[in-house]
């Protein structure tokens, strides 16, 4: 059963002109229709470039941006409909883990205030209970019990990741968004807390929605993975039916990035390119998306009909007109360049 359930998620920010009399001239959308599933006890990966709007989706789930429109259901309970105490019970049980540790900790409280101050804030525990739980939240990310009386800019940014990763589970949460938990550390810290992330979510029953770009992190850590392309979702599958057999050709070429450390393999393998730059979500493509990048491109459908989010295989959805076509090589690449602006 779908822990998380999000349909038709909309999340634009006006564009205003004007000194005086402000008006609003158009729209940045940055999220424009998004529909995914959470089971729960899973992770499901949120993938894709900078500005796809990725960032955007968790925190719409978390109302920490309105939504323009769409619905997002939490365990049954519209998240959208709550306020008032109604949302603020919903919301323990549901955190979030930033990307930048330091700057999303107070640097002018001790980290046993900052863990201290959700359990305060929520009436869960206080007095010599509440000091028990902030030493155990320490203990159960890996942190020396010591460390209640220090401040953030004394660890590393590891250690700030794990405390972020405390506050988070602080109030025993059901759903943990984690916004590129690991984009700031160095690549041998990332496995530690990647594996911390992983030993939580066994120990303590948590749903992860993993937001990233690093696509060699998310197959890591979840069953199912999302691609997200400028603002809508372009594939859905199981993370290891999207790693060996890729439909969607953003997908591909995302794939077709990734290094490989053999030498041999990396020399041989085709590599899918993709010419120009990401449009602007203030004035996106009409039709398919991607088509202004993408090169398996055809000349009249690509460029005038949506396609829609449709299942090919069981778990697998695609948002492309050729996805069969791609996939059994009946169509080929071109790399002719970006289609010029009068046709996109």
């Amino acid at each position: 059963m779908s822990l998380v359930e999000v349909r038709g998620l909309k999340v634009h920010f006006p564009i205003r002109a004007g000194v005086i009399f402000e008006r609003t001239v158009g729209a940045v959308r940055a999220v424009d229709g998004v529909d995914l599933d959470i089971d729960r006890g899973t992770t499901l990966g949120l993938v894709g470039e900078s500005g796809c709007g990725k960032s955007t989706v968790g925190r719409a789930l978390l109302r920490l941006e309105p939504a323009t429109a769409g619905s997002v259901f939490f365990d049954g309970e519209d998240v959208f409909a709550k306020t008032g105490e109604e949302l603020r019970r919903l919301r323990r049980r549901m955190q979030m883990v930033f990307q930048d540790p330091l700057s999303s900790l107070d640097p002018r409280q001790s980290i046993g205030s900052i863990l201290a101050e959700p359990l305060r804030t929520h009436d869960v525990v206080a007095g010599p209970a509440l000091d028990a739980r902030v030493r155990e939240l320490l203990d159960v990310v890996g942190l020396p019990t010591n460390a209640v009386s220090r401040f953030p800019h004394e660890f590393s940014g590891g250690q700030r990741q794990r405390v972020g990763i405390a506050r988070a589970i602080a109030l025993s949460p059901d759903l943990i968004i984690a916004d590129e938990p690991v984009s700031a550390l160095d690549v041998s810290i990332q496995a530690q807390v990647v594996n911390l992330l992983e030993e939580l979510q066994q120990r303590l029953n948590l749903t992860y929605l993993v937001i990233a770009h690093d696509l060699a992190v998310v197959r890591h850590i979840s069953e199912t993975i999302a691609v997200m392309y400028l603002g809508v979702i372009v594939e859905v599958a199981p993370s290891d039916t999207l790693y060996d057999e890729p439909l969607h050709p953003y997908t591909i070429a995302l794939l077709s990035a990734i290094p490989i450390p053999d030498p041999e393999v990396e020399d041989r393998r085709e590599r899918l390119l993709l010419v120009g730059d990401l449009p602007s979500p203030a004035n996106p493509p009409g039709g398919c998306r991607f088509h202004t990048r993408c090169p398996f491109r055809q000349p009249t459908r690509c460029h005038d009909e949506v396609p829609a989010l449709r299942e090919l295989r069981p778990g697998h959805q695609v948002f492309c007109h050729w996805a069969e076509e791609v996939a059994a090589g009946q169509i080929t690449p071109t790399y002719a360049g970006s289609v010029p602006a009068a046709e996109a």
